[in-house]
């Protein structure tokens, strides 16, 4: 998004137009347009005012109420941090005694505004011109908030006693946007997050969950988040924000609340000490944050539970435990996995909704749903299959989903 998307707003006539707005619904934009146009708004004002609209009604889900007296681009929105995340980071730091803290690649302004509404003293460092006006104008609440426009490895860090890093994790091309994966390739590296590290400043850092762990440095502590199933990210913690005993940790976010599983030691996958066994009983599909973390053993060993395959995430017990990080399915019936019979068994159970998951198998869920559920009469009941390998057999486990929370 251009400046000249947003200057238009920054005017009186601009801000009270797009504050008088509702919220935006795609089928009333045309004729709104029409409304205003007539009413003598100009036409890049009107352009800029539905789209920040629009993009305001979006932010809904990650601001609640604090996205109608904000200001967003595209991209700044999509890459911002969900507010209630941003306040986990700046709990971090005013719980470390930090006072003020460098944001360092703000973007829109999210974690800065979370870290200034704790009274911390905030330097917001942007390198879009655009998205630094709109961090500006998003922190104007906050007296103790300042944004900077620059590139943060040459942010000036006097008097600064914590910094937090969003880096860049796409690079764009005239063909659109690419995911990088290479820590090193992001912007800015993440050796130079360790270099801050190592100048003894307190610093977090805000990673993609899918970060290898051999590429996490040594001395931190890497806490996975999940919201509501989904895993967000991997913030890494150095210094004064790391916690004493904790190497990794999962936070589990849903309508429990927030719930966290940590372990003391780095991530070792040849010494996961648990016990493995059959598929009786009940099934835990764990957190997507929780096998990031490489915390599944960990959590069998919490359930007093054992794992199907050392190698797979799925975990078995006996027993119905009630915990908020994993799924629980009461296991109805184990087959072998074969297509031929298992679309005769949809077929006989006259099943016309099939849920399928899968792990540890090179089988592609919807393709497999649609060819057993072809001429199989489309029937009334519903049915779930967890697919996966135990050791060199491939099985189907018709499962049950058991509504259990921690």
């Amino acid at each position: 998004m251009a400046e000249s998307a947003i200057a238009p707003l920054l005017t009186s006539e601009g801000w009270a137009l797009l504050n008088s707005l509702g919220p935006y619904d795609d089928k009333d934009a045309f004729a709104l347009n029409n409304t205003l146009r007539k009413a003598g708004h100009s036409p890049e004002l009107v352009a800029a005012v539905l789209t920040q609209s629009r993009l305001r009604t979006k932010a809904e889900a990650k601001f609640a109420e604090f996205a109608r007296q904000m200001i967003f681009t595209q991209a700044g929105l999509e890459q911002a941090t969900r507010l209630g995340i941003a306040a986990l980071h700046a709990q971090r730091f005013a719980a470390a005694g930090i006072k003020h803290v460098a944001d360092l690649g703000c973007g829109i302004g999210a974690d800065s505004l979370a870290m200034a509404s704790l009274d911390l003293q905030v330097t917001a460092v942007e390198m879009d011109e655009t998205t630094a006006a709109c961090a500006t104008i998003n922190l104007m609440p906050f007296p103790s908030a300042t944004v900077r426009q620059g590139l943060a490895e040459e942010a000036n860090l006097d008097g600064v006693d914590g910094v937090w890093l969003d880096p860049a994790r796409r690079t764009t091309s005239t063909s659109g946007t690419t995911r990088l994966f290479d820590p090193e390739a992001f912007s800015p590296p993440l050796s130079f997050v360790e270099s801050l590290a190592a100048r003894g400043l307190a610093v977090g850092v805000k990673m993609g969950p899918g970060i290898p762990h051999e590429s996490i440095p040594a001395g931190c502590e890497t806490q996975w988040v999940s919201v509501d199933g989904d895993v967000v990210e991997a913030a890494l913690y150095f210094n004064a924000l790391a916690r004493e005993g904790v190497v990794r940790a999962a936070a589990v976010i849903g309508s429990h609340g927030m719930a966290e599983l940590t372990s003391p030691v780095a991530y070792d996958p040849s010494g996961q000490d648990v016990r493995i066994g059959p598929v009786a009983g009940y099934l835990y599909e764990p957190d997507g944050a929780v096998i990031r973390a490489g915390l599944v053993a960990d959590l069998a060993r919490r359930l007093d539970a054992h794992l199907l395959d050392e190698h797979i995430a799925y975990i078995c017990s006996p027993h119905l435990v009630s915990t908020p990080f994993a799924r629980a399915y009461k296991v109805l019936e184990v087959k072998p996995y074969n297509v031929k019979a298992l679309k005769a068994w949809v077929k006989a159970n006259r099943i016309g909704v099939l849920d399928i998951k899968k792990r540890g198998m090179a089988v592609t869920p919807e393709e497999l749903r649609r060819q057993l559920l072809t001429g199989s009469g489309k029937g009334p009941n519903k049915a779930t299959l967890v697919l996966t390998r135990i050791g060199e057999d491939r099985v189907a486990i018709v499962v049950e989903p058991v509504s259990v929370s921690g």
